[in-house]
């Protein structure tokens, strides 16, 4: 069974703050576990003992935890931030997720959060892991209430001790049930979401409990008492050498189409159809060596107005390139932002392509950049390009900028909004590495610009942002994880 039904039950069950939706941190909304970013972080700085490493690791082969000894284990490991001043440590946190914890986000799972928020519950994040871990992941999405283990401080700095109950076990549903009562949440009426053994108490507590991806203790108890099962895939291990051969595969074949278009080129002195050509020996060669592809809904308006601007969400440089490719087939170009072409090959390549590359610190750069774009859609070949101006760390919808806006209200041409869903999930902003799977787009109509005042462009700005952000959030085909007992 698909996910859908879940989100359906969500959508038009009870609605408003009295509903309360739950959410476990690691291993429920990401794949694994942020205090192994920390640890690495740890590690790399020399902060770790050998002594904590052999007690920490005595404790944790011992299965399950009991909440002292969870408490132990966390207390030997912010020791040795005492001192350290609590805005320093924030910062910390915000760098660790911007570097590890941001890419293992479950897509899926945002989609349900998203559910929630829109159905207007009041949704928490309820974890044993601390704020340092938690706090720049729930801002990320919206989320304002987090349920954690708190760090104890004093005059801003950090005392090295755990302030109250660590939220572990029992610990945690007493934590549930006291922000319930705070904030008027009926947990008879509410969700849970979580995976680990010591989570039963926590899903027992609410209404509608459900075990993502759950430890076999936690499964057997979901089972016997008719608990819904959500199960996600996960990111293949380190030592599995298919997701880097797939992917060198994929450059190569960016390489190879490029400098194949180079030659056709020289040879017949068409630079647009060679151009046109490399692209399509790209999209079709890298879909294929990469197992990737590309489900359009409203394929037909990538082709009632040429040319056009192309407005595509940016996640992921390497799957963005072959979904555009993959999509548009030929006939246009691409702005990119600068730094793109100092990158070995692939900037001489993009160079090639005729894709422009814009420096938004230079203003008098990107107005040439505006004009050779103009130029371009004058003569015919429509302009792809990021309204966000930079990668997302999740599927949430950065601002938009309005150049691309301005762009197509000058050239009198349409703005065709393109929505990506799941291309970070596929391959990271900053991963190395891409995965098999599907890429899920949906094509807007065309938006007609001509006769536009500036008034009209920034509606237009908002209007189209909050197109996409539905778009991403009530998403109107695709695929889905399995899900077990979903409860009507």
């Amino acid at each position: 069974m698909s996910i859908e039904p879940l989100l359906d039950a969500i959508r038009s069950g009870p609605q408003g703050p009295k509903v309360g939706a739950f959410f476990d941190f690691d291993g429920t909304l990401i794949d694994g576990y942020s205090a192994t970013a920390v640890f690495a972080h740890r590690l790399k700085n020399l902060e770790l003992s050998l002594g904590e490493v052999i007690e920490t690791a005595k404790l944790m082969s011992g299965g399950t935890l009991s909440e002292s000894q969870f408490v132990e284990v966390v207390t030997r490991g912010v020791s040795g931030w005492a001192g350290r001043a609590v805005e320093e440590m924030e910062d910390l946190g915000e760098r660790i997720f911007r570097q590890s914890i941001a890419g293992n986000l479950f897509h899926d799972m945002w989609r349900v959060v998203k559910a929630h928020q829109r159905s207007g519950h009041t949704v928490v994040i309820a974890t044993s892991a601390t704020r340092l871990q938690v706090a720049p992941f729930a801002r990320e999405l919206g989320i304002k209430h987090i349920v954690c283990t708190e760090l104890d401080e004093k005059d801003g700095r950090l005392t090295g001790r755990v302030r109250g109950r660590a939220p572990w076990g029992a610990g945690k549903i007493a934590s549930v049930e006291d922000l319930a009562d705070r904030e008027g949440v009926s947990l008879a009426d509410s969700y849970g979401y979580a995976n680990g053994n010591e989570d039963v108490p926590f899903l027992a507590g609410v209404g509608i409990p459900c075990a993502v991806n759950p430890q076999p203790d936690l499964e057997s108890y979901a089972a016997s008492h008719s608990w819904s099962i959500i199960r996600l895939e996960g990111r293949p291990g380190r030592l599995d050498p298919k997701p880097l051969l797939r992917t060198t595969a994929m450059y190569g074949a960016l390489v190879g189409a490029g400098t194949a278009g180079m030659v056709m080129g020289a040879l017949t002195g068409r630079r647009r159809r060679s151009i046109d050509f490399a692209t399509g020996v790209f999209s079709h060669v890298a879909a294929a060596l990469g197992n990737i592809d590309v489900k359009v809904t409203g394929e037909r308006h990538l082709w009632s107005h040429r040319p056009a601007v192309f407005l595509v969400n940016h996640q992921s440089s390497l799957i963005d390139v072959l979904v555009t490719t993959t999509i548009l087939r030929g006939g246009f170009t691409a702005v990119v932002k600068r730094e793109v072409a100092d990158i070995p090959v692939i900037g001489q390549l993009l160079t090639m392509a005729d894709f422009a590359f814009i420096d938004r610190s230079d203003g008098s750069q990107a107005l040439d950049v505006f004009e050779t774009a103009k130029e371009r859609l004058a003569d015919g070949v429509s302009i792809a390009i990021a309204p966000e101006g930079t990668r997302s760390f999740s599927p949430e919808v950065g601002a938009f900028k309005k150049g691309a806006f301005h762009l197509a209200m000058q050239a009198g041409v349409p703005i065709v909004p393109i929505v990506i869903r799941n291309a970070g999930e596929l391959m990271w902003r900053d991963a190395r590495t891409a995965r098999p799977g599907i890429v899920d787009v949906v094509v807007h109509p065309p938006i007609l610009t001509v006769g536009w005042a500036k008034a009209d462009l920034d509606r237009a700005v908002d209007d189209v942002h909050r197109l996409y952000k539905d778009t991403l959030e009530e998403w109107p085909a695709g695929r889905s994880p399995a899900v077990e007992g979903i409860p009507s």
